[in-house]
């Protein structure tokens, strides 16, 4: 079984709900504090193992690439006027070892179409998913960590899930689990509350075997007019390839703004104000 090492980040999102804002600053961007949501990802993904980072951009998402390049230019002026700690944050962004690739989404198609513009660069792997929007804190290693371990054991695709009651449940992809054995049955995108087969909703991060590239290459839009990559799961699901993982952590949708000052509030009751 070949070991994770890369991890796909989409990025390529509007951030239409956080505009004027975003009109001109990725929503990855958006700081916790001192530090943007999209390294808070990526730092979750380093400390599961990953050492190749594939960030799906799209226009004025350069940003994001300048985020994890070395800035000589930063770090002289700051060892230069005393700023050691400043000068060593900004180094130390990623590890050294760790790549950056960067692949353009040319056309906002879904989450699925997404990830199958990684498929070059992720190849014939097995891979890992992060959505920056799900901002999560945990105990140990991180959610990431948690589902590549469950892959080593099964060898199937693995879905992080929580458990979400009422009407809320139409915002996800909703897993149809077997009652008898437990068994992942199928996953419906964003179904009427009526019509949820349960009350297992899927957050952003997943562990995918590379053969879910096949099926989004021929796959047809979905919920939204949109290639989802609920309707590629579901496929796999049906053939017995998915495992669920209950999600170990806390959870705030950053992509919705009450959800990112709700993150935002908890960091600063859990840690106070970090200064620097």
């Amino acid at each position: 079984m070949k070991k994770i090492r890369k991890a796909v980040f989409p990025v390529a999102g509007l951030g239409t709900r956080f505009l004027p804002i975003t009109k001109s600053m990725p929503k990855e961007l958006l700081p916790i504090f001192n530090k943007p949501l999209i390294q808070y990802a990526v730092e979750e993904a380093i400390l599961a193992g990953i050492d190749t980072l594939i960030f799906i951009t799209g226009r004025n998402k350069r940003a994001i690439e300048d985020h994890f390049d070395a800035n000589l230019e930063l770090e002289a002026a700051l060892y230069s006027k005393g700023l050691t700690k400043q000068a060593e944050m900004v180094r130390n962004i990623l590890p050294s070892g760790v790549e950056c690739i960067f692949v353009r989404q040319p056309e906002q198609l879904g989450l699925g179409h997404a990830i199958s513009c990684a498929e070059r660069a992720v190849g014939n792997e097995p891979f890992a998913v992060l959505l920056a929007d799900d901002f999560l804190t945990y105990d140990g290693r991180g959610v990431t960590a948690d589902l590549i371990e469950a892959y080593e054991k099964s060898g199937k695709n693995q879905m992080s899930v929580m458990q979400v009651d009422g009407p809320n449940i139409s915002k996800y992809g909703v897993v149809k689990v077997n009652k008898d054995n437990g068994s992942v049955m199928g996953l419906i995108e964003k179904p009427d509350f009526k019509d949820a087969p349960s009350n297992l909703a899927c957050i952003g991060r997943y562990v995918l075997c590379p053969d879910i590239f096949d099926i989004l290459r021929n796959q047809s839009a979905g919920s939204g007019g949109e290639i989802q990559l609920s309707d590629a799961l579901n496929n796999q699901a049906i053939a017995g390839k998915v495992d669920i993982l209950n999600l170990n952590a806390k959870r705030f949708d950053c992509g919705d703004v009450y959800g990112y000052f709700d993150a935002i509030k908890f960091i600063l009751a859990r840690d106070g104000s970090p200064g620097v």
